[in-house]
């Protein structure tokens, strides 16, 4: 009888194990189902892919950091995207047009006085002379007396249904002129964001390995589509990757040099590419109005402001120029000679991470302090290393390129060669060492993540730095605006202010001088990569009265 019973029991058991068996079958072929209809296998897959494709073979790091990174990105990107929405382009005559555009100046007055605020309304039409519905137009506002050597940049609120604020600060005395172009109607830009993120192949580069007498030459790049063996150059903490085709019989480690040039390849239509053409550039969209005679009216002199001091909040416009002379809006500037100028260096570290732009200062120093001699490093080329020492004074001033991307027609090395956030984790810090930091010029006709991530690593090296010496004095220095008519899709200055609205957001709480270049460019009107010697000139005095 007990055996029976026992006999159920496992049969009762064995039963159960079969029915939740199959239940469990059944869901697991339901889900997979499930997965199948969202897509999720696809999605996982081509992250896998983004991965593998920025940091192949390289154990990733803290998976909080890369987490943090990746989602910093991720939010500045959908910022951006809201920022420059796709927009329908079907004719160049449904395009904003300079000419038909109206814009008003609003509450005129007979008399304004220094200190006044200027206001015109825009209302932006197209070539057939219906009102645009959307902005996003890529504006650049300006007012000027060539007379006086003045200038200052307007600001503009885009309202987003095809009419903008454009104002301006009256900041000096005597007849102004006003002016505000149409760098890129809101379809050329919006066609220019689309194409700048769509590929990494419009610059080419070309690396130089050595070994011995015997020099060979591979492709480089952010990204390669090759079979080749690849020599991977990967920096594993900030995730930065760059790559070569590896030649035969040589080593990695023999990449000496790096060349740069631009591959004729264009993500752009046809059709937007007409948005482009040199007469469609720029063009002026206040025509009909006069000159501004502006008077002083007796106003009570202006207040006190603070000297100028790293971590100051600067407005837009946060500066003009009167005979050639930068002066600030936010802090009070303190002249400086070249006995001040000695002074305020002595026993100065001061460190210059970046391209050209930057480099133009330490040419510049020299010839206005003159105890600055150049220390020959050994090395050739415009882009070497250069040094600059007063040994009485202990002073020191050095230049360093930042890292890849760098793009240029010569030849450079990449010998002592490491990325800005590298460089500032080797500096130990104190209240005489000041890093200078300025990039963006080559990193425009790259996708916008690269900048992005450059960016958000730049900023946790210097918190580094501040932990280990809050005494230490950062500078970032913006970039400028460049020509006019330069290749809108690689280079153009759309490009340069989104990454300067990009940088300004990411070291906006930071505790860091920011000497805005962007604004002075404007300012003087120099629609020039390389402003001229007055401009670069007060551009190291508003640095100095950040450190002095």
């Amino acid at each position: 009888m007990s055996s029976n019973i026992m006999l159920k029991k496992m049969l009762l058991m064995l039963i159960s194990f079969l029915v939740v068996s199959w239940i469990f079958f059944t869901i697991s072929q339901k889900s997979t189902k499930l997965w199948s209809v969202l897509n999720l296998p696809t999605f996982s897959h081509h992250w896998n892919i983004y991965t593998m494709s920025l940091f192949p073979k390289t154990p990733l790091g803290p998976l909080k950091t890369l987490t943090e990174t990746e989602l910093r990105i991720k939010e500045i990107m959908e910022k951006l995207d809201q920022l420059i929405p796709p927009r329908p382009f079907t004719h160049v005559n449904t395009t904003t047009s300079a000419s038909h555009s109206r814009v008003t100046i609003l509450n005129p007055r007979d008399t304004y006085c220094r200190g006044d605020q200027l206001d015109i309304l825009l209302e932006a039409r197209d070539h057939l002379g219906c009102r645009k519905e959307y902005g996003g137009d890529f504006l650049r506002a300006r007012m000027s007396s060539p007379a006086l050597q003045a200038g200052a940049a307007g600001k503009v609120t885009d309202f987003n249904n095809g009419t903008y604020l454009v104002s301006f600060t009256l900041f000096w005395e005597g007849r102004v002129s006003l002016s505000l172009l149409l760098i890129h109607p809101s379809e050329g830009a919006s066609a220019l964001w689309r194409a700048r993120n769509q590929g990494y192949d419009r610059t080419i580069f070309k690396g130089k390995f050595v070994n011995g007498t015997t020099h060979i030459f591979t492709e480089c790049g952010l990204t390669l589509n090759s079979s080749a063996e690849l020599c991977e150059y990967l920096d594993d903490r900030d995730h930065e990757a760059f790559y070569c085709v590896k030649p035969q019989h040589m080593p990695c480690e023999a990449l000496t040099h790096m060349t740069s040039k631009n591959r004729e390849i264009s993500y752009l239509t046809v059709k937007e590419k007409s948005l482009f053409n040199r007469s469609k550039v720029g063009a002026e969209m206040v025509k009909g109005l006069k000159h501004i005679d502006v008077s002083r009216c007796n106003k009570d002199s202006e207040m006190i402001k603070e000297k100028c001091q790293v971590g100051m909040k600067i407005p837009v416009p946060g500066g003009y120029t009167l005979q050639r002379r930068w002066i600030t809006t936010f802090c009070k500037q303190i002249p400086l000679d070249t006995i001040m100028k000695n002074g305020c260096l002595k026993g100065k570290l001061i460190y210059l991470f970046g391209d050209s732009t930057l480099r133009q200062w330490i040419y510049y120093l020299p010839k206005v302090i003159k105890t600055l001699k150049f220390f020959d490093l050994h090395e050739t080329g415009n882009f070497k290393k250069h040094l600059l020492l007063d040994a009485e004074r202990h002073t020191l001033i050095q230049w360093k390129k930042h890292s890849l991307p760098f793009v240029t027609l010569q030849l450079y090395s990449v010998i002592d060669h490491d990325y800005i956030p590298r460089e500032i984790d080797r500096l130990l810090g104190d209240k005489n060492t000041v890093v200078v930091i300025s990039f963006g010029q080559h990193f425009r006709s790259f996708p916008m993540d690269i900048f992005i991530r450059r960016t958000i690593n730049v900023r946790k090296a210097i918190e580094r730095l501040f932990l280990r010496s809050p005494a230490t004095k950062v500078i970032i220095k913006t970039e400028n605006i460049r020509e006019m008519h330069i290749e809108a899709e690689r280079f153009g200055d759309f490009h340069g202010y989104i990454q300067y609205l990009t940088m300004k957001d990411i070291f906006k709480d930071l505790n860091v001088g920011i000497i805005d270049a962007w604004d002075m460019s404007i300012a003087y009107g120099t629609n020039t990569v390389h402003p001229p010697d007055h401009v670069i000139g007060n551009q190291i005095d508003m640095f100095l009265n950040y450190i002095c």
